[in-house]
């Protein structure tokens, strides 16, 4: 039969949204003596695409979990569209789709009566399912059987039916997990297409570069708390970043740098030094002072992967 983790969906409601679509304050949960979700508090903008990001273990799916009301929280409040998800769950999810875990079909249905028996439970017309199917690039595969589809093809029927009752608001866990390049690119280029369209998508992936081409907001989560959040631009920014000199003595600035508190290394030699942009004319000249030859100077930028890595490691 079909998980109840696979996504979710409340009739045929139609409501305001507020500026954020999903407000979420002191959310907490506990697995006996594991602290999964500890007081997180966030915002997820309405009509933007929300990377959800963290290490593993570190919430994301449990709280995805609890926003679509398939886990139980033990504190804190959920907003979305502005009715609270545990006083008011039907007005709450009514436009939520939600496609959360492994997803879980019918094995002996092929992906199309799949989302028959999806549009049935949804109250939404079958014809609905051809044009989802072709929407997550699976037509081709669409009469063959849920149990020879691979890994990748099932994220696709799972994103299918979330976006069957053309939800408001869309919670994804892991949607391009198991698709190739192209698969990602789809992927990408749909949840942007939704956006465009007024719809509010929170994403969680570990394809760091995917999020920074699709989302225009982060929230970064590790060990159940919420390290960071934000406009990507704002995230970005934070970053300490590297420098990169061009030196006739790379070995010799390493020494100098070194001593003086600097980390860094060589690539294609160049001497990469991680340091803020307002320190360059520092560091420059303790190099020249030291009787290196500084012949170049750029700024590189390392973008959310480097901006992530440097957030979980301080708080390591």
């Amino acid at each position: 039969m079909i998980s109840s983790a696979l996504f979710i969906r409340f009739r045929r409601y139609r409501l305001a949204v507020p500026a954020n679509a999903i407000e979420v304050d002191g959310l907490t949960k506990r697995f006996g003596d594991l602290l999964a979700v500890d007081a997180i508090t966030f915002r997820v903008p309405k009509g933007e695409v929300t990377g959800f990001l963290g290490p593993n273990g570190s919430g994301k799916t449990t709280t995805l979990g609890m926003l679509s009301g398939l886990i139980p929280m033990d504190a804190g409040t959920v907003r979305i569209a502005g009715h609270d998800v545990r006083l008011d769950p039907i007005a709450a999810l009514a436009n939520v789709g939600a496609a959360v875990e492994e997803p879980a079909f019918y094995p002996y249905l092929s992906g199309r009566h799949n989302l028959h028996v999806v549009a049935r439970l949804v109250g939404v017309p079958r014809e609905r399912a051809d044009d989802h199917l072709a929407r997550v690039g699976l037509m081709q595969a669409a009469d063959q059987r849920y149990r020879g589809y691979s890994q990748g093809m099932r994220h696709r029927l799972a994103l299918a039916a979330a976006l069957l009752p053309e939800p408001d608001v869309l919670l994804l866990d892991e949607p391009t997990n198991g698709l190739d390049p192209a698969g990602q690119l789809d992927v990408r280029r749909l949840l942007q297409s939704l956006a465009a369209a007024g719809r509010t998508v929170l994403v969680s992936s570990h394809l760091l570069h995917e999020v920074q081409e699709t989302c225009t907001h982060a929230i970064i989560l590790r060990k159940g708390r919420v390290l960071a959040q934000g406009p990507m631009s704002e995230l970005l920014s934070r970053t300490s970043g590297q420098l990169a000199f061009e030196v006739d003595d790379v070995a010799r600035a390493l020494e100098v740098l070194q001593a003086r508190g600097y980390s860094g290394n060589t690539v294609n030699g160049r001497l990469m030094v991680n340091a803020p942009a307002e320190q360059a004319s520092a560091v420059n000249r303790a190099l020249v002072e030291a009787g290196v030859g500084v012949s170049g100077l750029s700024r590189e930028d390392t973008g959310l992967e480097a901006r992530f890595l440097e957030m979980t490691e301080e708080n390591a």
